[in-house]
């Protein structure tokens, strides 16, 4: 620090809003805004030699009354940095926006001369505004003369408030200025002290006190403090050392004092703990603090509140007696002991819990109940039947225990939205749980409150959203749980799925019984075979087969497409999609039982149609019948009396402005050219069939997987070998078996089928067989593909091919006896589907041709065998010339 400093007549000021820099003091500043950032580069950046510049304490007009001169400027503020708690702001531009260049600030009389002992200059990115930063330091007073405008910011004529060497010796000699000095370097060295004590510092500080002027102590010591901005004006303008000195003494043993009395209540607080207590510190240092302030208010206003939640809750006797006795162990608790948290969360789900609030079903009204089914779902005459059934029941008998429904079904047929059904004709509120991938008993069940992490189960939860006590949950994807060392959910479903058990269900998070028995559950399921037999004892199954091409069609027609325009922002005046495109859709590009990818499909046509409206060029001529359309979007799009190349279009704008903002000359009519153009070249065609099956050796069987029926083509082929059969295509262990069967039978047929000259004469002699099942990726195995196995051979053994328009389906004993399977409809579906036009199937299955639609059935020909001689005898052109009837 410079003892004495030539200051100029006449200084560059930087205005510091509502701050002030005393000298000694170091700051740094970011300056960004124009007015400080050419200030400091012609005062500071600019000049070789360390520049100076004044900083002058301003106020807003608002944050006092108008005594001091005042000049009518915008002063912005830039971001500011201090090593000793100073801050500061710069000044903005003159020309600011509106809301600046009103602003009345008051320019304080004195300031303080700073020196630039670090410039760093930066750009910032992307605008490339330039920005400096400046580290400051403050080195005496001064009094301003006059303020006057030098291009952007403001200068000074300045007059030295610092003694000189003569006038502060005499002043140092003064017995007041003597006794000022050492009541304030007193006590300074006891606020070291015990700073030094408690935070381990001071060292720098006391050598100071010891080469440094008192007078310009006083400035150090008072600028790291926080104090008012009035009490720095008051230090600033504290020109006469004595009256300064006066002033920093006063608020040094001001900051010594509360310190002091920080102590006093960390004394009192460590004084009423034990060993066992300190980790409650903190609290009791709180309730020692306003002790001291005189403020004993308890923090149990939340509490209170939680109290009243649970009392109106409606909780049943036992249930409020056991959270009463909770909640009056949470108020004995401190906020820090760990097990706070968690009981306040679990008496809080106990009252958030619908113990007894219901959502009030409106009279049911079957009719209305059936248009809403049969608007909401096309075709599932026998699954909306047993719907109207069950809300019949419900109708005379509101608290009748009803079965859980069960929907199994493939993806995409309906199963959810069926349930939503149910809950929109019951008028009550619809929950879904998903249970897909759960393998947590915990899941259903809820975690122990022991646990770091508990939480209720997903029933609980689900309740607790919903918050009422008779919802309609569904539980989701139940076939596609998973046992592990977790636990089994499918069991603990057992008992929230037994109408005799829910009502006392219980949670091991709640750890005490609810009430289930007034929640009507339904679940879906892709398969039944999965789900535990006692678990499925416990529900109804609903078997939701895959849609015909003409329901699809339909569904298309009636739902899909009206979603999808919607969805897409589109509507019928822009994009036509006739049936026969439709048709073409479902024939070529989707060959699944739902309707997913029909409807993705149908998306992706609304998608290039999107874009050829949005992309159509609109311009709306002024002269052309605008008198009678007032609309507010008309109103915007002509204003100006221009073209519009933009516009917002308002909040509570009918579709019919919208409409006529993206008019379009024509609908645009979807085509055969537009199909291949959007969805690609087709993806099945009538002809693989035939195609596959052109050698012997390929038959066509009919199988049953989570999305539906499906055709699976069977190969076999013989090669040089030993005798072995081999077998691909990623076979469980029953299909594995069904082969073995196979050609058991056909080599122990051979004779009687003349694929052999002689009884003695093996098949297998010096060659092996073959199987092959195509698309390796997908698992097979099913008591379903033996009829198709012997077929396959037969042909390969004989050289004569299968027919290509037949598929077939059944199981056969080692005897030739044909089985019955399941799945029938699904596997009719499927051949449906693929365009085949005879299906064989066992002759115990002649019942399940009931839920077969007729139109299916009408465009088929079924045909039955009792045993295998009658497969092959429906399976081959003209016949099995060479069958022999057997004994057995």
């Amino acid at each position: 620090m410079a003892e004495s400093i030539e200051l100029p007549s006449r200084l560059a000021i930087l205005p510091f809003r509502n701050k002030v820099l005393l000298p000694g003091a170091i700051i740094r500043i970011r300056c960004t805004s124009p007015t400080s950032v050419k200030l400091v580069e012609q005062e500071l950046w600019q000049r070789e030699e360390k520049g100076l510049i004044g900083i002058l304490p301003v106020r807003d007009a608002a944050e006092i009354k108008p005594v001091d001169p005042t000049i009518s400027q915008g002063i912005g503020t830039d971001s500011l940095d201090q090593n000793s708690k100073v801050q500061g702001g710069s000044s903005d531009s003159p020309r600011l926006d509106t809301k600046n260049q009103h602003d009345v600030v008051h320019w304080h009389n004195r300031g303080v001369a700073a020196r630039a002992l670090h410039l760093s200059r930066g750009v910032e990115k992307p605008s490339g505004r330039v920005t400096y930063i400046v580290v400051l330091e403050g080195l005496c007073r001064f009094n301003v003369q006059e303020l006057s405008t030098r291009g952007m910011y403001h200068t000074a004529r300045i007059s030295s408030l610092e003694m000189t060497k003569t006038e502060m010796e005499q002043v140092e000699q003064d017995p007041d200025y003597i006794m000022l000095s050492r009541q304030f370097k007193a006590t300074s060295m006891e606020l070291i002290s015990v700073l030094e004590q408690k935070q381990k510092i001071g060292g720098r500080t006391k050598v100071l006190l010891e080469t440094v002027p008192v007078h310009k102590l006083a400035d150090i010591f008072v600028a790291s403090f926080e104090i008012s901005f009035e009490e720095q004006l008051s230090m600033l303008d504290s020109v006469d050392p004595k009256v300064r000195l006066s002033k920093a003494t006063e608020l040094v043993d001001r900051h010594l004092q509360s310190i002091r009395v920080a102590e006093k209540i960390t004394q009192k607080v460590e004084g009423q703990l034990s060993k066992s207590q300190k980790e409650f510190l903190l609290r009791q240092q709180m309730r020692a603090i306003k002790e001291e302030l005189g403020d004993d208010d308890d923090d149990e206003d939340d509490l209170a509140a939680l109290e009243r939640k649970m009392q109106s809750a409606g909780m049943p006797q036992n249930i409020w007696k056991h959270a009463h006795r909770e909640l009056r162990r949470l108020k004995k608790m401190q906020p820090q002991q760990p097990g706070y948290s968690s009981s306040r969360a679990y008496l809080d789900l106990l009252a958030d819990l619908p113990w007894q609030k219901a959502s009030k079903e409106h009279e049911l009204d079957l009719r209305a109940a059936q248009e809403r089914l049969d608007s909401d779902h096309y075709g599932l005459v026998k699954v909306k039947q047993r719907i109207i059934e069950y809300l019949a029941v419900r109708k005379l008998k509101p608290d009748a225990r009803g079965p859980v429904l069960c929907f199994v079904g493939p993806p995409g047929v309906g199963k959810t939205s069926l349930a939503s059904s149910i809950a929109s004709a019951l008028g009550r509120k619809f929950v879904r749980i998903s249970l897909g991938g759960v393998k947590d008993e915990a899941d259903i069940r809820g975690h122990r409150r022991t646990y770091i992490g508990s939480m209720p189960g997903r029933l609980i939860d689900g309740l607790k959203r919903v918050a009422v006590c008779n919802p309609v949950m569904l539980l989701d994807e139940i076939d596609k749980t998973g046992a592990d060392v977790r636990g089994d959910p499918a069991s603990a479903l057992l008992e929230v799925l037994d109408p005799e058990q829910n009502k006392t269900f219980n949670d091991h998070y709640l750890n005490v019984p609810f009430d289930l028995s007034k929640v009507i559950f339904v679940a879906t399921a892709n398969r039944a075979q999965p789900i535990p037999p006692p678990l499925l004892d416990r529900m109804e199954v609903i078997e939701l087969p895959g849609y015909t091409a003409e329901e699809k069609l339909k569904i298309a027609m009636q739902h899909l497409i009206p979603r999808v325009l919607d969805q897409h922002g589109l509507s019928s005046e822009y994009l036509q999609i006739p049936e026969r495109m439709v048709q073409l859709v479902i024939q070529r590009y989707t060959r699944e039982a739902g309707v997913r990818n029909l409807e993705r499909n149908l998306a992706a046509l609304a998608r290039a149609a999107a874009v050829r409206v949005a992309e159509q060029e609109q311009v709306v001529p002024l002269n052309k019948g605008v008198q009678g359309l007032t609309t507010p979007l008309l109103e915007n799009r002509l204003a100006d009396s221009a073209d519009v190349e933009m516009e917002v279009i308002p909040m509570g704008v009918n579709n019919s402005d919208i409409s006529n903002t993206f008019r379009i000359t024509s609908p645009l009519v979807v085509d055969e050219a537009m199909l291949e153009k959007v969805l690609g070249p087709p993806k099945f065609d009538g002809r693989e069939a035939a195609e596959r099956v052109a050698i012997p050796g390929i038959s066509v069987g009919l199988v049953w997987t989570t999305f539906g029926g499906e055709v699976q083509f069977v190969e076999a082929t013989a090669m040089v070998g030993k005798g072995e059969l081999h077998l691909t295509g990623q076979l469980g262990d029953v299909i594995k078996e069904s082969a073995q069967i196979a050609l058991t039978w056909v080599r122990a047929r051979a004779a009687e089928l003349r694929l052999a000259s002689a009884e003695g004469i093996n098949l297998l002699e010096g060659r092996d067989i073959h199987i092959h099942f195509p698309a390796g990726a997908v698992p097979k195995d099913g008591p379903s593909a033996g009829v198709t196995l012997v077929t396959a051979l037969v042909s390969l053994f004989s050289r004569k091919r299968v027919r290509s328009d037949t598929a077939m389906t059944g199981e056969m004993t080692l005897r030739g006896l044909v089985l019955p399977v399941g799945g029938i409809k699904d596997k009719i579906l499927a051949a449906h589907r693929y365009g085949i036009k005879r299906v064989i199937l066992p002759e115990r299955n002649l019942k399940d041709l009931v839920e077969v639609p007729s139109s299916v059935l009408a465009n088929l020909e079924i045909l039955f065998a009792k045993r295998m001689e009658d497969v092959l005898e429906q399976a081959f052109d003209g016949g099995c010339p060479w069958r022999q009837h057997s004994k057995l």
